[in-house]
């Protein structure tokens, strides 16, 4: 008679400890949602796909650490589409596996955010849909901040991840949310950012000015690599690239690096981390000087206020001087901020 005694005190026990656990877990969904409300920012959708968002990124946060070790994670959330065509837009190689027995729990022991991830049903009307949960296996890593915003768009889902730096992302329709343990960043969209400042009637333009935002955005600003890049669209009516004008020349005639050439962009991105001063691109987005030095006007030194640091002080004051040029700053700690005829556009 004794044993179902200790088994009721057993499950009671286990349920108290499960009920403390959820109520706990609803705390810190809570506390997130007001972390994320005090920059601005909400997620959007049903209740459902807010939960699982909410979820995935709280684990992503506050992982199963084993041995001193702090797993990285990744997850997909509610995607759409054929996996077929998530492979044609990522150029990946992409293979599902079923979740273990031991479902979500040990699935997330798998996922490692860059080749292995979660994907997570959801439906509209009863949370999440474990029938669509399975687990994908990518052929190759793909888990730069440039990786998982091609993710986002690929799979039209949410993605959540917890990089190898300990920066924790989510990528979807709103742009980029970056965590880096003590303060949140929102990147909007490069596309809608883009079009609160380029006045490029010239198709070709605009989508060099994107290309150079999303190189600052996602390649540099998320690696906290700090730089200036000037796309300067005057075009000289011999095709010849524009004498100096308003800067001074410190390094060497750089490689002919191209934004619009995807095998460029790691040397460049390589380089800028490695030197102080301004990149100066031309019409095309062609690379064509590197670690030059700003030389406001001293009239527009005088006339026109600073702004945070030096470095965008004096990128907001040389926008002024070259009014056809776009300016791109991008601070050590992530933020970018556009200068275009003086004005500033901050993107966070």
């Amino acid at each position: 008679m004794n044993v179902p005694l200790l088994s009721q005190s057993a499950s009671g026990a286990n349920t108290a400890r499960l009920e403390r656990s959820d109520a706990l877990r609803t705390r810190r969904l809570a506390r997130l949602t007001d972390e994320l409300a005090d920059i601005g920012f909400e997620f959007a959708g049903p209740d459902s796909l807010i939960l699982a968002i909410l979820s995935e990124l709280d684990y992503a946060m506050r992982p199963r650490v084993h041995e001193r070790r702090v797993p990285t994670y990744g997850a997909i959330i509610a995607p759409g589409g054929d996996r077929e065509d998530w492979q044609v837009s990522t150029q990946l190689t992409i293979t599902a596996r079923p979740f273990p027995r031991s479902g979500l729990a040990g699935a997330r022991l798998f996922a490692d955010g860059l080749s292995s991830w979660v994907v997570r049903g959801v439906d509209d009307h009863h949370g999440p849909d474990a029938s669509d949960d399975e687990l994908v296996v990518f052929d190759r890593p793909a888990g730069s901040e440039r990786d998982v915003v091609v993710l986002a768009e690929s799979t039209g889902g949410i993605i959540v991840q917890r990089h190898p730096s300990g920066v924790v992302r989510v990528a979807g329709n709103f742009g980029v949310l970056r965590w880096d343990g003590v303060t949140w960043q929102h990147q909007p969209p490069i596309g809608d950012w883009a079009a609160t400042f380029a006045t490029c009637t010239d198709v070709e333009q605009l989508e060099v000015v994107e290309t150079l935002l999303e190189i600052a955005v996602h390649d540099l600003g998320s690696r906290g690599i700090g730089a200036i890049l000037v796309y300067r669209r005057e075009r000289q009516a011999n095709g010849s690239w524009p004498t100096a004008s308003r800067y001074e020349l410190r390094l060497s005639t750089p490689p002919s690096l191209g934004v619009q050439t995807p095998a460029d962009l790691a040397p460049l991105v390589h380089v800028l981390a490695q030197i102080d001063g301004a990149a100066v691109f031309d019409v095309d987005g062609t690379l064509r000087e590197l670690g030059v030095r700003l030389l406001p006007d001293p009239e527009t030194e005088s006339a026109v206020e600073g702004f945070r640091g030096m470095r965008h002080t004096t990128a907001r004051r040389y926008s002024v001087d070259e009014p056809d040029s776009v300016v791109i700053v991008v601070s050590e700690d992530g933020p970018v901020t556009v200068m275009r005829q003086g004005r500033i556009h901050v993107g966070a």
